[in-house]
């Protein structure tokens, strides 16, 4: 979701994890996959937003990052015993993991995304069990037992984003199943148990079949975090990477240590909810924007954020006017059209598009660069039509507009590191069709490659109407 526009209220519940040895990965799926969305949908999409052997997970990944497709990913997790499969958003902008449960009110029932929807039921797991508010977990979380706590009273959980849209329930302890990483692209079962929230009522967008997944899976730093859990079990350790494929779709998801390719870091934000960086500068074309010098400064809603839970990029007002002037000074008989009131689209006829339109380069502390190349922040949605993925922050709420949030159209089709221990973040360009190379506490290397958890062809076939709507409604607006 997101992140920027997200706020939590979390009570949480008592840890426990088992060890397991192993590495572990997960499968992941773009959530739309074809261009079967409007663009409306996208940003709202955004809007709501955002000495023991260890072992790797690998994470299998379906979606895709291209935003005329909605840049989403969801990942299949199983949870429970024995496991029943459950299809999670992946978000580094939060960081529970929550499913719909049993008995949820306003739960989606179906998904217009061609996957099947299970609710969770802790009485059908024989190894669930149910968190109390008087657990360590939730006593840590408040400094001590909240008003009115009894041992029979469950540990209460509530996420509210800024569209409206809600989820709250309560805390379950139980076995989540992954891909413990054994062998050169090869796995084994492997589990562990973790804390998560058991959604008994959803509300907003989160309640409708058309976008409906399970659930959200948080990579989050807090320690609510299935990270954080396994790592704290001595299961894995708190690092993770993920290479989002827009041209194919789906891609890398990795918990461990990654060792090839080698990444360029630069340090996170200490003491942050959010993976927060410290932007320096802009280049587009190879000059520098003239911006305020403290555009950039890290602060009560201000500051620059890395979340994959973001389909688009979110500038500070002043930042994207000067970037777009420098962008259009390169294309100056360009004519822009709105499209849906909050996208800039034009007609090009010239080729090439990166022959055409300059490269934008994001500077970062410690030497760190970001290449965008014209063809990762336009995207096409019909032959001759283009439009910016580029976002004027200042059109957003009240506390994103001072942001820079930057999701999935400057992170597709790079290997993006996050190396929590050390309490940095990194990236390099990397085809996210092939494989990478993860160790384990013993020092062996493995080769862990990419996925694509396929939706239901009834998802193409369904969506295709809204898609050709949206491409007549664009193209009329060319027209008048």
């Amino acid at each position: 979701m997101g992140l920027s526009w997200l706020f939590f209220l979390l009570f949480l519940g008592d840890s426990l994890l088992v060890n397991v040895s192993g590495n572990i990965v997960f499968p992941v799926q773009h959530k739309f996959k074809g261009r079967e969305r409007n663009l409306s949908a996208l940003k709202a999409h955004d809007v709501r937003r955002h000495g023991r052997f260890l072992f790797d997970i690998d994470l299998e990944l379906g979606g895709n990052g291209q935003p005329s497709e909605t840049g989403l990913y969801f990942a299949k997790l199983g949870l429970g015993s024995p496991p029943k499969d459950y299809y999670v958003q992946v978000d580094t902008g939060s960081d529970i993991l929550w499913v719909n449960c049993v008995g949820c009110k306003s739960c989606p029932k179906k998904s217009g995304l061609g996957l099947d929807l299970t609710l969770y039921d802790p009485k059908s797991s024989s190894t669930s069990s149910l968190v109390a508010c008087d657990q360590a977990f939730c006593t840590s979380t408040y400094n001590g037992q909240l008003t009115g706590c009894r041992p029979e009273v469950l540990c209460q959980y509530e996420v509210v984003y800024g569209d409206g849209s809600s989820t709250s329930g309560y805390f379950v302890n139980d076995n989540v199943q992954f891909d413990r990483v054994t062998g050169n692209l090869q796995t084994a079962p492997g589990n562990g148990s973790i804390i998560f929230g058991c959604g008994a009522k959803q509300s907003g967008e989160l309640g409708t079949s058309s976008e409906a997944l399970d659930g959200i899976l948080g990579f989050g730093q807090a320690n609510s975090s299935m990270l954080s859990q396994l790592a704290s079990a001595g299961k894995v350790k708190k690092i993770f990477a993920h290479c989002l494929d827009n041209v194919n779709g789906g891609g890398i998801f990795a918990i461990g240590e990654v060792v090839k390719p080698k990444v360029n870091t630069t340090p996170l934000v200490p003491n942050q909810a959010h993976y927060n960086v410290v932007l320096k500068e802009i280049e587009v074309g190879g000059d520098n924007l003239s911006l305020p010098s403290d555009v950039f400064d890290n602060g009560l809603r201000k500051g620059t954020i890395i979340d994959s839970g973001t389909t688009l990029a979110y500038l500070p007002q002043v930042v994207y006017g000067e970037l777009m002037s420098k962008i259009l000074a390169q294309q100056p008989g360009l004519k822009l059209r709105t499209v849906e009131q909050q996208f800039s689209c034009f007609q090009y006829n010239s080729g090439n598009v990166d022959d055409g339109f300059p490269t934008v380069k994001f500077y970062f502390e410690g030497s760190l660069s970001l290449t965008v190349y014209p063809h990762e922040y336009l995207f096409q949605i019909s032959d001759n039509v283009w439009c910016f993925g580029w976002q004027n922050g200042g059109d957003q709420t009240k506390d994103g507009k001072d942001i820079t949030l930057l999701g999935d159209l400057v992170l597709s089709n790079k290997l993006v590191l996050y190396d929590l221990e050390q309490q940095t973040i990194g990236w390099t360009e990397y085809n996210c069709s092939s494989s990478i190379k993860v160790k384990d506490n013993s020092g062996v290397a493995y080769s862990v490659g990419a996925h694509n958890l396929s939706s239901a062809s009834t998802l193409i076939i369904g969506r295709k109407l809204t898609f050709l709507l949206l491409v007549i409604a664009t193209l009329l607006s060319f027209i008048n």
